[in-house]
């Protein structure tokens, strides 16, 4: 009796200590703690304190061996009136849609960065953003401009020079656009203070983030905050 009692003193403290913390060390990734991550290798999360907040952080990840492995991040601007559920939201209201979403496509008026393999479209002249609700092209690029497309209500592209220098269209109420829900959200270089719904990022992230993103890895982006209704991990 004696040696089993002794044997169990022994073994314990390294069942404890085996119980002691998960492994690794730490909590896990938080594309591991989402609900979903789009099904692809490659996911960009854009997280906020709370949904009024104008700032948070961006990071991109790998999926490698079943794991994710975060390949780099930097600070992140949101709306001026911060995040709001992305099926609730309406247009002009400077509110970041949260959710998970795809990227149809990259754009800029500098040239692709060194590596890029994303489609990427080049700005021109006559490359404009429809935002009209009257208009067909709702919600796209245009080149050029269609007649049912206003100027006044729509986003001349070249005329963002900072902040277009490089971006990705998110795909928020891009399959099929509801009209008035909103239209333009892209993560592009950060201008000079929070934004009017996108998602911004230092220049050289920006670059990175195009260098990095492989079609074969069917990237997303998952945009929201640490807790509540809008908490990042219910996408």
């Amino acid at each position: 009796m004696r040696s089993r009692v002794l044997a169990a003193l022994l073994v314990c403290p390294a069942l404890l200590l085996l119980g002691a913390a998960p492994p690794g060390g730490g909590p896990a990734p938080l594309p591991a703690r989402m609900a979903d991550t789009g099904g692809g290798t490659q996911l960009i999360t854009a997280a906020a304190a709370k949904p009024g907040a104008v700032s948070g952080t961006i990071a991109w990840w790998d999926l490698h061996g079943g794991r994710w492995v975060r390949a780099g991040s930097a600070p992140a601007r949101f709306g001026a009136n911060g995040l709001v559920e992305g099926a609730a939201r309406r247009q002009g209201t400077n509110t970041t849609p949260t959710g998970l979403y795809g990227l149809p496509f990259a754009f800029g008026l500098l040239p692709a960065p060194s590596g890029t393999r994303y489609p990427y479209r080049p700005v021109r002249q006559s490359s404009w953003w429809c935002q009209d609700l009257a208009s067909a092209a709702y919600n796209r690029w245009t080149e050029p401009r269609p007649a049912d497309c206003r100027a006044a209500e729509s986003e001349h592209l070249v005329t963002y020079r900072t902040q277009y220098a490089h971006a990705l269209v998110i795909g928020f109420n891009y399959a099929r656009p509801v009209r008035g829900r909103g239209a333009g959200i892209f993560l592009h270089v950060d201008g000079r203070g929070a934004t009017a719904g996108c998602v911004s990022a230092p220049a050289d992230a920006l670059r990175r983030i195009l260098a990095w993103a492989r079609p074969g890895g069917r990237p997303h982006i998952a945009i929201g905050t640490s807790a509540g209704p809008t908490a990042i991990t219910r996408y």
